[in-house]
Order: C-alpha cells, then structure tokens, then sequence
C-alpha cells in the first residue's frame, strides 16, 4: 500500500500522456455514471426494498391468518368422533323403531283382546 502511495505521489498531474480525445471520453461516461446510472441504480434497488419489505409484510399476514385457521379447524377431530357417535345412533334409531312397531302390535293386540272380551 505504501508503494502505491508513493507512485501515486511521485506522479505530476500536468503531464498528460493520453490524447485529450481519452480524457474527454473519460469525463463524459463518469457524468453519465454519476448522472444516469448511481440514480437508476439507487431507485431500482429501493424498489427492490419496498417489494421485499411488501413480501415480508404479507408473508407475517399469512402466518397470522393459517394459524387461525389451524385453531379454528382443530374440533375436525371432535366432528369425526361426533359422526361416529351419530352413525351409531341412527342404528340404534331403526332399531328401535323396529321394536317400537313391535311393541305397537303387541299393544294394539291386547287392547283390541281386552274390548271384545
């Protein structure tokens, strides 16, 4: 690093080697860099920022609304176990609304014995 500093500082600033042509060409693309090109640049990545910061913003809305929606679906297990206790009810229903008709008859049979007795 000191050898450069020193080459650097040895160096005279008015001698030219280069055509002027060179130097011109030099100056114009750093104005156009530091006109052009550092703010395109310097928008386009703040773009870049606001989109990531966007994505971010969504992605934690997201988390929020699944696991409310995991909460809210965790009675599943509860509804699957009420459609089983269900599904042994209907059966037992017809059952007994077999032996209820059963039972009518009986009735029906008796009562009928017992008014023309």
């Amino acid at each position: 690093m000191e050898y450069l500093l020193n080459y650097i500082g040895v160096i005279d600033p008015s001698i030219r080697t280069l055509p002027e042509s060179v130097y011109l060409i030099w100056q114009t693309v750093l104005v156009v860099v530091v006109v052009a090109i550092v703010p395109l640049a310097i928008y386009l990545l703040q773009r870049t920022l606001r989109g990531a910061l966007n994505i971010k913003r969504y992605f934690a809305e997201m988390l929020t609304a699944g696991v409310a929606i995991a909460e809210n679906t965790s009675s599943i297990v509860a509804l699957n176990d009420t459609i089983e206790v269900a599904t042994g009810m209907v059966e037992t229903s017809k059952k007994l609304d077999e032996h209820s008709a059963t039972i009518a008859a009986v009735l029906s049979a008796r009562a009928t014995d017992g008014v023309t007795s």
